[in-house]
């Protein structure tokens, strides 16, 4: 039953909940549905699924709120934030605390399954093969940045376009391109080729 992985679905809307169920499990993976944050987060914490889809707008505890008290941007899974039109600029909000990307309203079925399958199969092979030299290296600025946020330097600095490092890092390539401003700020690089040499500086030393 579990083949494919295990999605958790956290939504209080309980016909969203079960129409991603249901379009999951016939791909194979083990869903798992909760109503609300809290519910979801006692479980979270000590269970750890393939990938994750969370609705940015619920009573109480609000998407953007669970991602904090995840401390997603440190969490084992990919975690998508499901968000509409008007909440884009929410959504953005979402991946700079974490989330692996958005899926936008409305949505149609086969666009979650591959979202889901594309993230987890990235995610896995990031694990098997790390490129290890850069998300370790020591630069300026270096603490500043995410685990993702090394994670899309890694392609940048390849010379990876965003549509190929989407496609890598199992995200689309307008979140690269959020990302992509979040580095440079971060470390002060005035574009690609200048962030590259801030990173390789020391590494050449």
């Amino acid at each position: 039953m579990a083949q494919m992985g295990e999605v958790f679905i956290v939504d209080d809307d309980a016909a969203v909940r079960d129409a991603l169920s249901l379009v999951l499990s016939l791909e194979g993976y083990h869903v798992r549905g909760f109503s609300d944050g809290a519910a979801f987060l006692s479980v979270a914490r000590s269970h750890v699924p393939s990938c994750i889809v969370l609705d940015v707008h619920m009573p109480g505890r609000s998407g953007l709120d669970i991602l904090k008290e995840l401390e997603a941007d440190r969490y084992p899974a990919p975690i998508f934030i499901i968000s509409g039109q008007g909440d884009i600029p929410m959504a953005v909000d979402a991946i700079r605390h974490g989330a692996l990307d958005f899926i936008e309203k409305p949505f149609d079925a086969d666009t979650v399954v591959e979202r889901v399958r594309d993230a987890i199969e990235a995610h896995k092979r990031r694990n098997a093969a790390e490129p290890v030299d850069l998300l370790s290296a020591h630069f300026p600025g270096h603490d500043l940045l995410t685990p993702r946020e090394r994670e899309v330097l890694v392609q940048i600095a390849s010379g990876a376009s965003n549509k190929e490092a989407g496609r890598l890092l199992g995200i689309s390539p307008r979140t690269i391109e959020v990302h992509r401003a979040r580095i440079m700020e971060k470390l002060g690089a005035k574009n690609a080729a200048d962030l590259v040499r801030i990173v390789l500086k020391d590494m050449r030393a």
